[in-house]
């Protein structure tokens, strides 16, 4: 076992955990972790083979660390009434996928450029030369709540709720749900199903509209099912892309050779995105259950143990991205093969989206100037589950 291995604990990926699955990667690439009663996928080769075999490796019995433990004691989820597209199997995941692709499909997205550069470009332009700001606050959040929030419907004079209840859910999400979050959960349940019924009576030009016009097999969608497709959107659309932009100006950053690359060659934006993706890995892990007995890595898996695929490591495997899979080079020639968005049947259908929202904000970065500098100590997100920053001091010289 390799040593301070704790991926069921906060403070394991707070400090450095990257040196424990390198080892795993190395010795024992499907870890029984004995003290969390779960297996960890940690190469590249069995995160996406595990990935591909939804009717092998379940996602409606949980999906994330913190639910194992209330799995194995019996107990369930309050939303489970409900679940969401990330917590379904073919075939029901495919009805509902089909239905979000129906919402998110690349012309929409396409549509989209012009909104998004307006929404970046107004981020930027308040920026000071030689005044600290907050990157994270200033910079990262508005840009990708502010188009999840309009294509939902949300007018402007809601976005401070919005904001609070995002917050609440990836909170909820991070470590499991606490009386305060569930209570905002509900607030922005509440809201949805609302402005729901408003967009029947009276359809609009957004997504909300159309999940609530939308049919699955000649039904629509009720109001339960509405509302929790929404809060998945909500997540999916806004704090990942939060935390691929706020940690991936980090590591340029951090790597100043890489961002006079960048600055010298915008051409680079999309594959340096895709290389912030892999480096960062916003996501930090996902959980399936073993559906039937099966054998992977020479171990024997039994139906109903539990397996977590950690992206963040399968995105440093060597064996994919090479022996300097631990650099960030905007230039790597295979940054894409990352798993940042998951594979197979879960892939993220807002990828599109959160590549376009990265590319255009880091092409209006390159364009306000060349000065920027971390300016404080970076608070990182307490979470099992995100590799966020809840704060990150930088300062704009001109």
């Amino acid at each position: 076992m390799a040593a301070g291995f704790a991926p069921d604990q906060v403070e394991f990926y707070l400090a450095d955990p990257h040196a424990a699955f390198r080892r795993l990667r190395g010795e024992d690439p499907l870890h029984w972790y004995a003290a969390g009663r779960f297996w960890c996928a940690t190469r590249h080769a069995e995160v996406i083979e595990i990935s591909r075999r939804p009717h092998s490796f379940s996602s409606a019995h949980g999906t994330q660390i913190f639910e194992i433990p209330l799995r194995h004691a019996g107990q369930s989820l309050a939303m489970e009434t409900a679940p969401s597209i990330i917590r379904m199997d073919p075939p029901e995941h495919n009805r509902h996928r089909k239905l979000a692709i129906s919402a998110f499909t690349p012309r929409m997205v396409a549509t989209l450029e012009p909104r998004v550069r307006a929404l970046a470009r107004e981020s930027v332009a308040g920026i000071r030369p030689g005044e600290a700001f907050d990157f994270v606050d200033r910079v990262a959040v508005p840009l990708p709540m502010f188009v999840i929030a309009e294509l939902l419907g949300v007018p402007g004079s809601d976005y401070a709720d919005f904001r609070r209840w995002s917050d609440a859910l990836i909170e909820a999400g991070s470590g499991g749900p606490t009386q305060e979050t569930m209570g905002a959960v509900s607030e922005l349940f509440a809201y949805i199903v609302a402005k729901a019924a408003e967009c029947r009576r009276a359809p609009r030009e957004d997504v909300l509209s159309r999940l609530a016009l939308a049919e699955v097999d000649g039904q629509g969608l009720s109001d339960a099912e509405l509302g929790i497709f929404c809060l998945t959107l909500l997540v999916a659309g806004n704090e990942t892309t939060r935390n691929l932009i706020s940690g991936g100006m980090r590591a340029l950053l951090e790597h100043p050779g890489q961002w006079a690359k960048l600055r010298a060659n915008p051409g680079l934006v999309p594959n340096a995105v895709e290389e912030m993706l892999r480096f960062v890995t916003p996501v930090q892990n996902f959980v399936r259950r073993v559906q039937r007995d099966t054998e992977l890595c020479g171990k024997k898996l039994s139906a109903g143990e539990y397996v977590a695929l950690f992206y963040g490591s399968a995105n440093r495997d060597e064996a994919v991205f090479g022996p300097d899979a631990d650099a960030f080079d905007i230039m790597r020639p295979d940054a894409r093969r990352h798993v940042a968005f998951g594979f197979g049947e879960h892939l993220c259908l807002g990828a599109p989206l959160a590549r376009l929202e990265a590319q255009v904000m880091f092409e209006e970065l390159i364009a306000r100037g060349v000065g920027f500098s971390l300016a404080g100590r970076v608070e990182r997100l307490p979470s099992i589950l995100m590799n966020g920053i809840v704060e990150m001091p930088v300062v704009f010289e001109g």
